[in-house]
């Protein structure tokens, strides 16, 4: 037995199956719709499908944090069982959960003296948040230490990148996140902006790109400006989509056809329903290893 255990939350984005075969604990986020509460649980309490088309028709999801109490639960059996956790929270940039992993710990260190709890600030969203957790497995299972991975993480954090696009601004427009004008100008104009996940874990929006097609093409530029050793970039991609399939998989078959040496085919998860209720249908996001994210 492995005398430490990697975990985190349902914001990974990630099918159950990642985190059963891998045996990767997590805490489920949550969200209120429509007068009913539901935990973030990987489209068990509510189907991703049904999820998406309620926001179509005008619901408007209002996210809650995973608390302390629910950390200190997945956290104490593991404990319990004498094995250590290196924990990995949902970018401070996005979330405030950090503060509830880190009351967590600092309660059960009480209790728990001689084991070890390091929360990790992602710096990461969706399934980029996905690709750091898979990749710290990974490390771990090569046999890296519990303080080497602890050590990795805190620098190749920061190599991880995060790029998005949205060709659905009613959301953003309902959400208040764009004025009502900005949003019928958009769609009138067809502007998908462009966004990426900046060095503090911040969403930021970087352009404006008229057309689907254009956007496409672009997001995939920059995954050649940034990826490590360009086009002959040899690790994995993820994307994660918000009801939008048929888009991510064009970004796939292009990134597959521009990056050949890739670690296996690109894997498409959706958004779940947290990030979901945040950028709402029509997003796509890439998510690759590359150069020190710096801005």
């Amino acid at each position: 037995m492995r005398d430490y255990v990697i975990t985190c939350c349902s914001t990974a984005d990630m099918p159950e199956s990642f985190f059963t075969e891998k045996q990767i604990p997590y805490a489920c986020f949550h969200f209120t719709m429509d007068g009913r509460e539901y935990d973030d649980d990987l489209g068990k309490s509510i189907a991703i499908e049904d999820f998406y088309q309620h926001i179509k028709d005008g619901s408007m999801p209002v996210t809650s944090q995973v608390n302390a109490e629910q950390y200190e639960a997945m956290f104490e059996p593991i404990l319990k069982e004498g094995r250590d956790i290196i924990h990995l929270t949902l970018s401070s940039g996005i979330s405030g959960t950090i503060n509830s992993a880190q009351i967590a710990r600092d309660e059960l260190a009480e209790r728990y003296p001689d084991r070890r709890i390091t929360v990790v600030d992602s710096l990461a969203a969706s399934s980029g948040y996905g690709l750091l957790v898979d990749t710290a497995w990974e490390k771990m299972m090569s046999g890296y230490s519990y303080d080497e991975l602890c050590r990795w993480l805190d620098v190749y954090r920061l190599h991880l990148h995060h790029w998005f696009f949205t060709s659905d601004l009613s959301h953003l427009r309902r959400g208040g996140r764009i004025s009502a004008s900005a949003a019928f100008f958009g769609g009138m104009l067809n502007i998908c902006p462009l966004m990426n996940v900046n060095c503090e874990g911040k969403l930021i929006p970087r352009e404006k790109i008229r057309g689907k097609k254009k956007v496409i093409r672009e997001i995939v530029e920059r995954m050649k400006e940034h990826a490590l050793d360009g086009t002959e970039y040899g690790g994995k991609c993820f994307l994660s989509h918000s009801a939008s399939l048929e888009d991510a998989k064009e970004v796939a078959a292009l990134v597959e056809q521009t990056f050949p040496q890739l670690d296996g085919p690109v894997m498409i998860n959706d958004i779940g329903t947290v990030i979901g209720s945040h950028t709402g249908p029509g997003t796509v996001a890439l998510f690759f290893w590359g150069d020190p994210r710096t801005l």
